[in-house]
């Protein structure tokens, strides 16, 4: 005879209904989140052309650097941070991230020199460290893996949102800045407004975000067994398989190749957030355009208004099929071959298009690679893992700029650096497709097990 928690297993209408509340509390809030924090994180690009590289004296190689110390502080205290977030809690963790790394963006504005904008850089990426794995490690407490790529998706898809939104908004709080009369220019302004945001979410984080489903009193007490018990039988699942510890994790050579396919995924967008501003603002002298300091903005924005169709969709696609693999590999080979491209052609309009297929590349391939490491880690091991994948695919954060301002300074033109850009992201495709056959455990093909339960997917 079954139980009731088996019954309601079993139950199709229970599983839309608890997951689309589980996504309809979690997943805007989330996303907000993490829109102010890439907003923080890359607004440094709109200040760049805009004021700030010429009233600090930044070349594109010193501006390359000040864009990537952030993520040595970043990666030096990732891991560290995401072992706090499993012992302390999520709730506690991530409102302490955003409230400390929400100072230290508004300090921004009051930089008097190069030398304090470095330092300010690699204070935020300490600051931020542990926030995003912590999100997706959170995330597995509530979602089930049959349906995690489209929940991750739901997040991640603050990352062209932010780009899409932010960087007419940015463009605006720059211009609107320059008239008014607080003694700061534009871009400082900027940074000023954009940092506050997020030391008010880290204290509304601490009251909105509950810990796991067993303490969710907005679920009914059904709902709450049902998801418990859908949440309890993916650990099991888990559990079967050898037990990975802390220092396994971050010792498996599998983990250190999706560490690399990610840093390639990555390594692309930032080098597009951090100088499509300076390419768009480039157009000027290259066709002969006049675009006002908006019209950029919007402009910028196009490539990841068409990112959050192909994020979206392509997650939901994966998550129908249960295959990873190549929901990975394609969009970013995609990606890696059109970004050099971009810079051949003779026309904006046909820049932008080439521009706009590599974005929409690098955003299908970000929430169908985050299934992959959970496939086969739990507990403080998926926490450590997830966290060493994230800190090393975003030390292309820092290589990615730094590359691109030099080679650009070098050279005299963003050529060469798309170059760069393009052959890092088809590799890293390259490499998941190789990784296929490593992603087999004891006998145990955790893709196709994971295929298998997908296809009794509802969709919520």
């Amino acid at each position: 005879m079954k139980t009731i928690k088996e019954q309601h297993s079993a139950d199709p209408a229970m599983r839309k209904r608890v997951l689309r509340k589980v996504a309809l509390r979690l997943s805007p809030f989330l996303g907000l989140l993490y829109f102010i924090n890439y907003l923080d994180r890359t607004n440094l690009a709109f200040a760049s052309p805009h004021g700030m590289n010429a009233a600090l004296g930044l070349t594109a190689t010193t501006f390359g650097l000040a864009s990537g110390l952030f993520f040595i502080g970043y990666l030096i205290l990732e891991v560290p941070s995401n072992l706090a977030l499993h012992r302390f809690g999520a709730r506690r963790w991530i409102a302490r991230i955003m409230v400390s790394w929400g100072i230290i963006a508004t300090m921004t504005a009051f930089v008097p020199n190069a030398e304090t904008l470095y330092i300010l850089r690699f204070l935020l990426g300490i600051a931020e460290a542990g926030f995003f794995p912590g999100i997706i490690f959170y995330l597995t407490f509530w979602f089930p893996k049959r349906e995690r790529a489209k929940a991750l998706a739901l997040f991640i898809l603050a990352v062209p949102l932010s780009a899409a939104v932010g960087s007419p908004m940015s463009s605006w709080l720059i211009t609107a800045g320059n008239q008014i009369m607080f003694g700061l220019d534009g871009w400082r302004f900027m940074f000023l407004i954009e940092g506050l945001p997020a030391v008010v979410l880290g204290v509304v984080c601490w009251f909105y975000l509950t810990e796991r489903p067993a303490d969710a009193k907005w679920l009914t007490d059904d709902e709450r067994a049902w998801l418990q018990h859908e949440m309890d039988t993916d650990s099991t699942h888990t559990a079967a398989r050898p037990h990975v510890s802390i220092k396994q994790a971050l010792t498996q050579g599998r983990i250190w190749a999706l560490a690399f396919v990610y840093f390639g995924i990555v390594y692309g967008l930032y080098a597009i957030s951090f100088f499509l501003p300076t390419i768009v603002a480039g157009f000027k002298k290259e066709f002969n355009t006049d675009f006002s300091v908006m019209q950029q903005g919007l402009i910028v924005s196009i490539p990841f208004v068409f990112g959050c169709f192909s994020m979206y969709f392509w997650a939901r696609h994966g998550d129908k099929t249960g295959e990873r693999i190549w929901h990975v590999a394609v969009p970013t080979i995609i990606g890696g071959i059109a970004i050099p491209i971009a810079l051949y052609l003779d026309s904006p309009f046909a820049a932008m298009a080439a521009i706009t297929v590599c974005t929409m590349g690098i955003c299908a391939a970000l929430p169908t690679f985050w299934p992959l490491p959970s496939l086969y880690l739990s507990g403080a091991a998926a926490a450590a893992g997830i966290a060493l994948i994230n800190s090393v695919g975003n030390l292309s954060g820092f290589i990615g700029p730094y590359i691109t301002g030099r080679l650009a300074e070098l050279t005299g033109s963003q050529q060469a650096g798309m170059w760069v850009v393009g052959a890092v992201m088809v590799l890293a495709g390259v490499v998941v497709i190789a990784m296929k056959s490593t992603l087999k455990q004891d006998g145990t093909d955790a893709l196709e097990q994971t295929q298998v339960e997908q296809k009794h997917i509802v969709q919520y």
